[in-house]
């Protein structure tokens, strides 16, 4: 199964269901997404799900797709998932800045995962075996990390 999760933003990612909808084979393909009115023909699609069902979704994928948004990757990481991450870009009116490409490219530089910056290229990456990445050590402590500082960050105002 392919599990696509593009969050609860408030701004749609048409870029990625489009790349989604793309995608080769009649694997069981699960998409959930807030803010788009688009749904990819094939999938199944949930706008929101309670945090357990979300990460019932991720370990049961063989293949998840998640925009660069923390929780997607924090709830990836600590599931033992390497997601293959699409950012949102402020041109296209997906965010507010360009704060999840940056990101993006931060974790696929730690080779924590596979960044597909351009959709098209979304096949391409799905198709593709993930990478051995838990060898490569501290995917569980840099987790651990963001996870602390966030919660920090988030509850020390």
């Amino acid at each position: 199964m392919i599990f696509v999760t593009a969050g609860t933003e408030q701004y749609p990612f048409e870029r990625l269901l489009r790349a989604v909808d793309d995608l080769p084979g009649d694997e069981e393909l699960v998409v959930q997404s807030r803010a788009d009115p688009a749904r990819p023909g094939r999938a199944v699609y949930v706008q929101e799900l309670a945090y357990a069902q979300l990460v019932a979704e991720v370990r049961r994928a063989r293949v998840l797709v998640c925009h660069a948004g923390v929780g997607s990757i924090m709830t990836a990481l600590a599931n033992d998932r390497h997601p293959v991450v699409v950012p949102r870009l402020q041109r296209y009116g997906e965010h507010v800045d360009d704060h999840q490409l940056l990101f993006g490219r931060r974790l696929a530089e730690a080779g924590l995962v596979t960044l597909v910056e351009d959709p098209a290229r979304l096949a391409a990456a799905v198709a593709s075996p993930a990478p051995e990445w838990r060898q490569h050590g501290n995917a569980n402590r840099l987790a651990l990390d963001l996870r602390a500082t966030l919660e920090q960050l988030v509850y020390s105002r």
